[in-house]
């Protein structure tokens, strides 16, 4: 992807390594397989005095950046070597493509006599605080309706790249994309629509089947953005199209239920299979237009 030496955003909250925000030596929640796996020791831990004490212990020691755990899970780490140059590379680049989803996004609302708001991102690494609550690299990036921001850990891309072997730029920045799609729902009003929904849906399918529906409009959404980036910008280069569509195909629901447990449950698809995201991101970048992106919501 074309973008060095480009503009940047100015709407930017960068908290990597600033602890009093929960960033730097701050840890998230521990991820969920680490939570079942230590369960059984948890609830032995429960029946005592001195069990609760030990609990209290570790907890103190996890979220100051020592993990416990590690010994055991083999997974933890008291600290994470970050190369700063290559970080503040990483953040250049990003804010270069926030930049460019301000300039499509406030074209394509002219068009339609709207005036569009353009939210914050907030990088980080390990742990920040939300209006949504806490986020943690476990999470992965998300958008918060409440403050308006997207939260994006750094550290998700290089696991975007080694677990799921989405590589390359654009696949970040479909990525950002995507995020964005959702602040575009909420600025249509859809977000809050589909949460009046999900109060009427029967049980957790009904829910999880709307969910799927919001997340595909964001990927058609991201595609919708590529499509007017690149006729203004020229950003696209060879293979960056290929990136994202693997990008999509490889954070779907079914390729990721795979990974953790072998078998696929459709029902407890919330985002989308890979089929339908690489489906709908396809439709926006080859269509350029929101109208396109009706995923029946």
């Amino acid at each position: 992807m074309r973008w060095e030496d480009r503009e940047q955003s100015n709407n930017v909250e960068d908290r990597r390594g600033n602890s009093n925000n929960g960033g730097g030596g701050m840890r998230g929640m521990p991820s969920m397989g680490t939570i079942m796996f230590m369960w059984p020791i948890i609830q032995r831990l429960l029946r005592t005095k001195f069990g609760w004490a030990i609990i209290a212990v570790g907890a103190v020691a996890y979220f100051s950046g020592f993990n416990p755990l590690s010994s055991i899970t083999g997974s933890g780490h008291t600290t994470t070597t970050v190369d700063q140059k290559a970080d503040d590379k990483q953040a250049k680049f990003i804010a270069t493509v926030l930049h460019d989803t301000e300039a499509v996004w406030k074209d394509i609302f002219k068009q339609y006599g709207a005036t569009y708001k353009e939210p914050k991102m907030v990088l980080y690494r390990g742990a920040t605080k939300s209006g949504c609550g806490q986020a943690s690299s476990q999470i992965g990036p998300f958008y918060c309706p409440a403050d308006e921001k997207v939260y994006i850990d750094l550290g998700f891309f290089d696991e975007l790249a080694k677990k799921h072997n989405a590589t390359g730029d654009f696949a970040q920045a479909y990525v950002l994309a995507h995020e964005i799609g959702h602040h575009i729902q909420n600025m249509e009003g859809t977000l809050t629509k589909v949460q009046q929904m999900k109060q009427q849906a029967i049980g957790e399918k009904g829910e999880n089947q709307l969910q799927v529906r919001v997340e595909l409009q964001a990927d058609c959404y991201a595609g919708v953005w590529a499509n007017h980036a690149q006729k203004r910008f020229n950003i696209l280069e060879q293979g960056d199209i290929e990136e994202a569509l693997r990008a999509a195909s490889s954070i779907g629901d079914d390729t990721l239920q795979k990974q953790a447990q072998g078998y696929v449950v459709p029902d407890a698809f919330t985002h989308g299979s890979s089929e339908q995201r690489v489906t709908w991101f396809r439709k926006g970048i080859q269509s350029g237009d929101i109208k396109t992106c009706n995923t029946g919501l």
